[in-house]
């Protein structure tokens, strides 16, 4: 029954396996505001070209993003709206982490308690 079909959970697996590379993470970024060349992307990244050039080949070889040539220069540009509204998705998530942790931060540093429980 099989018939070498991945589950789901495995397909989502790889998936945010592929998108976790802070080089990757931040081409999709910069490509929410549209398509761009590759020399901006270079210039915004601050990377070896080479490294570059490897993160975007993954990108594009998952088809999340797509190449297209304009005479010398290449320019790259998401493949869907999704992939922006997952960024957008990611950004609240951290948010609401990280004033999570603000919060309880805020906590331990508060005055405690003599038996060192919060007051």
């Amino acid at each position: 029954m099989s018939g070498g079909r991945v589950p789901l959970y495995q397909a989502k697996a790889e998936f945010f396996r592929m998108l976790g590379h802070p080089v990757r993470i931040r081409v999709l970024e910069l490509l929410q505001d549209g398509p761009m060349p590759v020399r901006d992307l270079l210039a915004a990244i601050e990377v070896e070209p080479s490294n570059l050039s490897q993160q975007l080949g993954v990108l594009r070889r998952s088809g999340i993003v797509t190449a297209t040539r304009q005479g010398s220069t290449v320019v790259y540009e998401l493949a869907g709206g999704d992939v922006a509204e997952l960024m957008g998705a990611a950004r609240r998530i951290l948010t609401e982490m990280l004033a999570g942790q603000q919060g309880l931060l805020a906590e331990l540093r508060g005055p405690a308690g003599r038996s060192g429980e919060p007051s």
